[in-house]
């Protein structure tokens, strides 16, 4: 095999590319995996990450007189950032905060929301042209947009900040997620 890709240079470039994108897309959704607390599926991941970053390497290693194989590399880690940060935004795992300030008062946003099944905690907020309503809401990431969208159809001036929660107890979201 090693010595089919040495007589073909597309096909070692091709190879090198390809094996670099798989290496770097591994990498980033073992990374996700990391950070959201899933170490058994994060160590799985990195056992299939090592294996294949290894072969690519030695491939570009044994090869070094053929700056076409580095760049073949260099292209490769690129692409799989991209294709990494595609394949995280599918998976879309965990929970996000939303804090929403309406322009107006609007106190029937709130239950609009809940209507949809979002868990809103609402107060009044004053801000320099006078009262506003302020929403804190948790939502799964994968609902993420549609929040968004239905925030910005009730209240299309609205002012919207997410964040992701490192860790929460109690109320309404744990009693609904621990089903």
């Amino acid at each position: 095999m090693a010595a089919f890709l040495m007589e073909h240079a597309f096909v070692m470039v091709l190879t090198i590319l390809i094996i670099n994108v798989v290496y770097v897309t591994l990498f980033t959704v073992r990374m996700i995996f990391t950070l959201k607390g899933q170490r058994y599926l994060a160590a799985g991941v990195s056992v299939i990450e090592i294996l294949v970053y290894v072969i690519g390497l030695s491939l570009v290693l044994d090869n070094l007189d053929q700056p076409q194989n580095l760049i073949a590399y260099a292209l490769g880690y690129g692409i799989g950032v991209i294709i990494g940060m595609k394949v995280e935004e599918k998976l879309a795992l965990g929970y996000i905060t939303v804090n929403v300030i309406t322009k107006e008062y609007e106190p029937d946003i709130p239950n609009a929301l809940r209507d949809k099944g979002y868990g809103v905690t609402n107060w009044v907020a004053y801000g320099r042209e006078g009262e506003r309503l302020m929403m804190e809401i948790l939502t799964s990431r994968r609902s993420e947009q549609n929040l968004y969208q239905t925030v910005k159809e009730l209240d299309p001036k609205a002012f919207i900040i997410s964040h992701e929660p490192k860790a929460f107890f109690g109320g309404f979201w744990v009693k609904g997620i621990r089903r």
